[in-house]
């Protein structure tokens, strides 16, 4: 399909991909680029490029490209659908399910599954017949992702995680109990550099200011339900998304994830069904539709396995609660009255 833009009257030397973004917004620049690049756009009938300056009375004529239909292939893996329309849709990830395809993983991701429930209702993101993907969850973590089916849900769903106006809140089961029951974390997180597969936190303060020192990271916690001196649920809302930045922030607090083991956390002889990944479930998310502008609360129900290694912890706290409560210590026996010290004399009559 042709389109054909005037320019307004007024204007002058203004970039002609400029123009055409700001006449059509819900095409995004991306596409606008790959049209220009493609030769669909022309002025006089001839094809322009997308840094040529218009005026006020120039007549464009442009076509978007064909949608490039994904090199991926689609696999029906179930998913648990939160929330779902013709623009979007929330999904609560499953553990050990990895979001993007790479090198090292299989047609098992959730790139994978979502070709195979969005088929027929992904008008492409960049030109390309594939879910728009604007965050992420590590493997392990289960919990909300929420998927752009167009371009214009994507712009205005990356919009509000780079500006930071969403709100995410997480689930955390911690090693031991913090002894303050809310606090906020304010500490740059960046690579490990001995461990590159680790994030840290980094100190800021270095000799050389302008080296890049880790990326701001921001973290308000609080204890949700403590269990005696064995762990903790917590409540960890993030006003930034680094990675790893939950599980960084955690440890640097003394409080290392239950089932973390990259990060330090030791099984408890206590637990006898020890968690066999780490206890981090994104809980829940309010998002402003993109489209309709209309709030969306989502929440997702936590897993088997997390909700198991609760029950796990509260019938620890409970007995352990008990056998304290039982434990009497015994009263002193009361002296029996002897003779007076020898210093002591009698009174007499």
């Amino acid at each position: 399909m042709t389109h054909t833009y005037t320019v307004p009257e007024g204007i002058r030397h203004l970039r002609a991909d400029k123009a055409l973004a700001i006449a059509f917004p819900d095409h995004s620049r991306t596409a606008l680029q790959r049209a220009f690049d493609s030769g669909l756009v022309t002025l006089r009938g001839a094809a322009i490029k997308r840094d040529q300056s218009v005026t006020g009375g120039d007549t464009l004529d442009f076509a978007m490209p064909d949608l490039v239909a994904a090199t991926l292939r689609a696999v029906d893996i179930p998913l648990d659908v939160i929330y779902e329309d013709k623009h979007l849709l929330a999904v609560n990830k499953a553990s050990g399910m990895v979001v993007h395809p790479g090198a090292a993983t299989g047609e098992d991701t959730l790139v994978h599954a979502l070709l195979a429930h969005c088929a027929g209702s992904l008008s492409g993101v960049g030109g390309v017949e594939r879910p728009g993907i604007v965050h992420r969850l590590d493997r392990e973590t289960t919990g909300l992702i929420i998927v752009a089916k167009n371009d214009k849900a994507h712009r205005g769903l990356a919009e509000q995680f780079a500006d930071r106006s969403l709100h995410k809140e997480y689930l955390a089961l911690v090693a031991g109990s913090p002894s303050l029951l809310s606090g906020s974390i304010r500490k740059a997180i960046g690579r490990n550099k001995q461990h590159r597969h680790k994030m840290a936190v980094i100190d800021k303060e270095r000799q050389d200011d302008h080296e890049l020192q880790g990326k701001e990271a921001h973290t308000d916690w609080e204890v949700v339900e403590a269990f005696g001196d064995l762990a903790a649920l917590m409540r960890c809302v993030i006003h930034t998304g680094r990675t790893h930045q939950i599980r960084v922030h955690m440890k640097s607090l003394g409080h290392v994830l239950l089932g973390d083991e990259i990060y330090g956390w030791k099984a408890d002889p206590r637990l006898k069904l020890p968690p066999a990944r780490v206890m981090l479930h994104a809980e829940h998310m309010v998002v402003k539709h993109p489209l309709t502008g209309k709030m969306l609360d989502l929440r997702a129900p936590l897993p088997a396995d997390f909700a198991a290694q609760l029950a796990q912890l509260r019938k620890l706290a409970k007995a352990a609660a008990k056998a304290k409560a039982l434990i009497v210590t015994p009263a002193k026996p009361r002296k029996k009255a002897g003779p007076p010290p020898a210093h002591v004399h009698e009174s007499r009559l």
